[in-house]
């Protein structure tokens, strides 16, 4: 029976289970952002961020913490190194699951699950900037000076 239960096991033996989700995590932290299954999303998202809330305070303690879930000291050095500063304000909610559309194959609900502060496109300001310049009415000057500009390069064909 699986009373009090309450964690999804994906299908694996536990052993199975933790090994997948370190690595999850690891390329998270690497590249991040990943397309996975909703579920596997799910439960990478309850693996992943206690592990950023113990990035935030940088003791040997919690490093070795950290450590003892990732198994990479590259991932473990990059989580303390570039995303624990730009999520020490933030009081929680690191990760973001965006649904896919289905995978072709299997029909499995796919997502995609990213850390929030290292989305480009949603921190940059999509606002249009205003134009400094007002409309004027344009001279003639301009005008006259295109003629000239075709009379030059007509000579300097010649020359060649």
């Amino acid at each position: 029976m699986r009373h009090g239960k309450k964690f999804n096991h994906l299908g694996r033996k536990s052993a199975h289970r933790k090994a997948m989700l370190s690595n999850m995590a690891c390329s998270l932290i690497e590249h991040k952002r990943i397309v996975t299954t909703l579920a596997k999303a799910k439960a990478l998202r309850v693996y992943v961020e206690p592990l950023v809330t113990k990035s935030k305070l940088d003791t040997t303690h919690s490093r070795r913490t950290v450590f003892s879930y990732l198994k990479n000291k590259y991932a473990t050095s990059e989580l303390f190194r570039e995303i624990a500063p730009k999520v020490a304000d933030r009081p929680g909610g690191y990760t973001r699951i965006i649904k896919l559309p289905n995978r072709l194959g299997d029909n499995a609900e796919m997502a995609m699950i990213e850390l929030v502060d290292f989305n480009d496109l949603l921190l940059a300001d999509n606002t249009p900037k205003k134009k400094t310049r007002r409309r004027g009415r344009k001279s003639s000057a301009p005008k006259a000076e295109a003629p000239v500009q075709d009379e030059t390069k007509e000579d300097s064909q010649e020359e060649e």
